[in-house]
């Protein structure tokens, strides 16, 4: 499954806005190349002591909400200000759209909160061990 379109459809569904675009900003604040780095979004919402709505989204379960200031403070403040005139809308508006969307994005990209096949493999897994130590 290609999660870097999913999260671009599920953005422009909320923005508009052009492809490539939404693309650049998807790439600023979520991971470039081919594949987005679900991993390291998860990893930094434990970070900022959101552990637990990350994993919610890992799991079957309901997911739970992110609020926009939560979600500013995971992805920076300077990275959202970006994100947004890239796409010529506020900061309000990304971030609103993005509190929707990644939930979706990490639900989808996990199954019964595994990770692993959108890490890579256990390959993928062993490089964001390395990076955490």
């Amino acid at each position: 499954m290609d999660f870097k379109k999913l999260a671009m459809n599920m953005v422009a569904q909320k923005l508009g806005g052009d492809s490539d675009a939404i693309s650049g900003v998807m790439d600023g604040l979520l991971g470039g190349g081919d594949k987005m780095d679900i991993g390291s979004l998860v990893g930094s919402f434990k970070e900022k002591g959101l552990g637990d709505v990350a994993s919610s989204w890992l799991g079957d379960g309901e997911n739970a909400p992110v609020s926009v200031d939560q979600l500013k403070d995971v992805l920076g403040g300077e990275q959202v200000a970006a994100a947004a005139a890239k796409l010529g809308t506020d900061e309000g508006s990304l971030l609103e759209s993005l509190t929707s969307a990644l939930p979706q994005l990490v639900d989808k990209a996990s199954s019964g909160g595994n990770l692993l096949e959108s890490v890579g493999g256990l390959g993928g897994l062993a490089g964001m061990a390395k990076k955490l130590f």
